[in-house]
Formats: structure tokens, C-alpha cells, sequence
């Protein structure tokens, strides 16, 4: 097949939803080929600026546009996000692509195969653009390493759009694509999504398929959405779990589809207030003005949306930094590197390899029982309420190069890294040890135009009902 050089993008694609994108390539309205050019255009043109690729893929994507538009000609089957373009994290394979996660301590792979949620992604007819900014090894919740640009904050790019998912969250908010999928060990959709302003779900704990929560030690990591709409969240996430579920426990399949329940938009919920953080037996947790007023704007939006909403009386297991810490970095105990690889490993890695490498198996049998106590503690203290709300951050977003301390010399600039990352986002990483599943949207906008917003956690399985509210407030 022969791939024509991009002709000069369609205006305004950008401004359109995703599920009216996706709707305009099913009818034929709009060709996959003019959308995937006209968004391969926007990231040309803004990518050097912002740093949310690492690297584009124009000429594979122009070929699966060609293909698309052939099998809508010929009247075939069409999949759920037929034509949509998309992008992955740096630290997912997709076939013919090389992979860094996000480090220069290891060489770069090419996969010859897509990762599972590439896969499943491209079945469903999306079509990826190329590969997005990460921290190291998708440790941080900013999206800076050593073998690309930092991404930046769309909103001010003197400032990071969080991380991990931070390339992806930045290009969905300037446009360069209409949504884009994440992963969430600890906070990895929903910290980006609240810094740039979009919405970020982390679904429960065996929701999807591909990105279930169950492969990783602490079963934390999950994979979900980044979008500018609820109902855009929704479209992506059903797509997402629309393949045959091999795990022995999952969430209770879905009633209806999540676009279905984000377009009704329905439900009244008793919604419990906190801004208790889990990690605040260990760290001083204070919460920037922007923070506190993003909250209060949640709970009136809230109650005037018809939602009971009170303060809940939550306290944590002290022991919580500590355990999670242990069982979240211990994988890097287990790191293969090249010689001289340590060397090129950031601050923050090294600093928690070393601490990973030391600690025995009875530290991380111990780290992990108080983990599941935490588990089911904090979900039997949740059941008394609908939904708990949380700021979505405890601070405005932090400027690019923030966390990285070259006046402290080796763990102690790593460890003060973290300790800011955890003062960062306070309320986030609880929800992924639990399992739960947990939105952040926008609620207010700081007079320097930053965006600041909330989280919502819901009950198990509960991904339906926080998308409905979160399109009650959009209305």
C-alpha cells in the first residue's frame, strides 16, 4: 500500500468531543484519513513545546487510516472506536515501536507483538499516533527523565501535567488527541488528569481485562482513561473492557454500557467529605488554598446537583506510608541492569532500589499484610456512604523540575523526592491498594487559569455511578 503525504488538516477537529468524533467516522461524515491527519498536524505543530510524545508514528498510522477507510467502503464490520486516534504510554509495547520506560539505565526495545491493551485497542479499531512521556519506570507523578523533553503542563508549561501518565494527559488536553488510555498504580490517571483539567477514572480492581490490577506484587496497577468528558471517559473505558476476562475474580460485569450510564447521567448518592490522607502519619499534608476552594466548589456543585453530601470521619492505619512504600518499589529490587547501568538510573530509582534490595522477605510479607488489613478496613469505614470525596490534589500543580534537589547528594535527594510526590497527591494511592474504583474532574479554575478539581471513590464495581455524576456536574 502506498501512504500519500498528509493533505492540510480539517479546522476545529479538536474542538469536537471524542464521542462525536466517533460518531461522525461511523456514519462516514469524516474519514479516518482526514482525522488521523489533522491530528499528526496539531502534534507537529505543538509537541516541541509540550513534550507529551517521545515519539510519533505517521507513517503507520496513515496506513491503518488507508485500511480503515477500505473496510468502510466495503460495508465491513466496524469497531467500537473505528478510526479514533490514540497514543500509549512509553512503558506499554506496540508492535514496531521502540519502548524506553521512560529510562536511560536499560537499552530500548522494539516489540514485535502490541502489549494486551494495545491490542485490544487496535481490535476496537483506534489508531495510535506514536508513544508518550513518562517518568522512569512510571515511578512519579511528574512525567520528567533523561532520554526526552518534559512534559509540560498545557495550561502553563512552565509546569509538569503529572505523571505517570503525564504525555498522554498533556496531549489530550491541547488537543493533540481527542482522549488517551493510562494506567494507575498509584494516582497515574487521575493526578495528570486534575493538574491539565480533563477527567481521569481508575476503574476497580479487575475491571479491565488487559490492565486489571492483578498482575503487579501489590495488585495496584489498573488501566483507565484520560479524557475531556465524562461521557468521552466512558466511550474509551468500554472499549477497554471489551474482550474475554481470564482472571479468576473480576468486577461484576457492567449492567449497561459506561457511555450509557454517562449520557442518563442519573442517581442521587450519599457522599462522604474527607481530607484525611493516609500518609499524613509520617509527612505534614497542608493543602494549598486552590486545593481547599476546588473542594468547596465539588460540594456545592454537589448539593445543588442533589447530592447529600457530609463530612466523613476517617482515620488510617499509621503503618500505611511505610507498607506501601515497601511493596510499591519492590519490583526494582529484581531490576536486571547493564554495567554502568546504575549510574544512569535518576535520583528517586536508585534511592528506593537500594532501600527495595535491602529490605528481607519477611519485611514484604509483613508490608503486604498490612496492606490487605488497610484493604478491608478502609472499604467497611467507605460503606457507611455512596461515594467519598477527596481534593483531587493537595497542591496546584508543581513546576517542571521541581522534585529534583541537586544540592542533596544520592538518597537524600531521591527521598525527598517521594516524600514531595506523596504531599503532591495525598488522597490517590489508598484507592489503588483497595482496589476501588475512583474519578477526578475539574472544579474550579485559579485565577492564573490552572485547573484544580476532586476525587470521587466509589463503592466495588461502581465505575457506572461516578461517571454519572461527573456528567451531572458538566451539565
Amino acid at each position: 500500500m502506498t501512504v500519500q503525504p498528509p493533505s492540510a488538516p480539517s479546522a476545529g477537529l479538536q474542538e469536537a468531543t471524542a464521542l462525536q468524533l466517533r460518531n461522525s467516522l461511523a456514519s462516514g461524515e469524516l474519514s479516518a484519513r482526514e482525522v488521523t491527519e489533522h491530528f499528526l498536524a496539531r502534534i507537529e505543530v505543538l509537541n516541541p513545546d509540550l513534550g507529551a510524545f517521545l515519539v510519533t508514528t505517521p507513517e503507520t498510522a496513515l496506513a491503518e487510516a488507508a485500511a480503515a477507510d477500505e473496510r468502510f467502503a466495503r460495508g465491513e464490520p466496524l469497531g467500537m472506536l473505528h478510526g479514533m486516534p490514540l497514543a500509549h504510554k512509553d512503558l506499554t509495547d506496540v508492535a514496531g515501536v521502540p519502548t524506553t520506560q521512560g529510562t536511560a539505565a536499560l537499552p530500548a526495545y522494539v516489540p514485535e507483538a502490541d502489549g494486551p491493551l494495545p491490542a485490544v485497542l487496535r481490535r476496537a479499531g483506534a489508531i495510535s499516533l506514536g508513544k508518550t512521556q513518562v517518568p522512569e519506570f512510571g515511578l512519579s507523578s511528574y512525567s520528567e527523565n533523561r532520554i526526552g523533553p518534559p512534559a509540560r503542563n498545557p495550561l502553563d508549561p512552565a509546569l509538569s501535567p503529572g505523571g505517570s501518565s503525564g504525555g498522554s494527559a498533556a496531549a489530550v488536553a491541547a488537543g493533540m488527541l481527542p482522549f488517551a488510555p493510562g494506567t494507575d498504580g498509584g494516582g497515574s490517571v487521575r493526578i495528570p488528569a486534575a493538574a491539565t483539567g480533563l477527567v481521569g477514572l481508575k476503574p476497580n480492581r479487575g475491571r479491565v481485562p488487559s490492565g486489571s490490577g492483578q498482575s503487579d506484587l501489590g495488585q495496584f496497577v489498573v488501566a483507565g482513561p484520560l479524557a475531556r468528558t465524562a461521557a468521552d471517559a466512558a466511550l474509551l473505558l468500554d472499549a477497554m473492557v471489551a474482550e474475554p476476562n481470564f482472571h479468576a475474580t473480576s468486577a461484576a460485569p457492567a449492567t449497561e454500557s459506561f457511555l450509557a450510564a454517562a449520557q442518563r447521567a442519573e442517581g442521587r448518592f450519599r457522599i462522604g467529605v474527607s481530607t484525611v490522607s493516609p500518609f499524613s502519619s509520617r509527612l505534614e499534608i497542608i493543602l494549598d488554598p486552590e486545593a481547599v476552594q476546588a473542594l468547596e466548589a465539588g460540594i456545592r456543585a454537589l448539593t445543588g446537583a442533589g447530592h447529600e453530601v457530609s463530612e466523613a470521619r476517617l482515620s488510617y492505619d499509621e503503618r500505611y506510608p511505610d507498607a506501601f512504600q515497601t511493596v510499591w518499589t519492590a519490583g526494582l529490587s529484581t531490576l536486571n541492569l547493564p554495567a554502568g547501568g546504575g549510574e544512569r538510573l535518576l535520583p528517586l530509582t536508585a534511592a528506593v532500589r537500594r532501600r527495595a534490595q535491602q529490605r528481607s522477605a519477611a519485611d514484604l510479607v509483613s508490608a503486604i499484610d498490612v496492606l490487605r488489613r488497610f484493604e478491608q478496613d478502609t472499604i467497611q469505614a467507605y460503606s457507611s456512604y455512596d461515594m467519598i470525596l477527596t481534593p483531587a490534589l493537595g497542591q496546584t500543580p508543581r513546576p517542571v523540575g521541581w522534585y529534583w534537589d541537586s544540592a542533596l547528594d544520592g538518597d537524600a535527594q531521591g527521598l525527598r523526592d517521594y516524600d514531595l510526590q506523596c504531599q503532591y497527591s495525598p488522597f490517590t494511592s489508598m484507592v489503588n491498594v483497595c482496589g476501588l474504583p475512583a474519578i477526578t474532574f475539574p472544579t474550579h479554575r485559579t485565577g492564573s487559569g490552572l485547573s484544580m478539581g476532586v476525587q470521587l471513590i466509589g463503592r466495588p464495581g461502581a465505575e457506572a455511578d461516578l461517571l454519572a455524576v461527573a456528567a451531572q456536574l458538566e451539565k
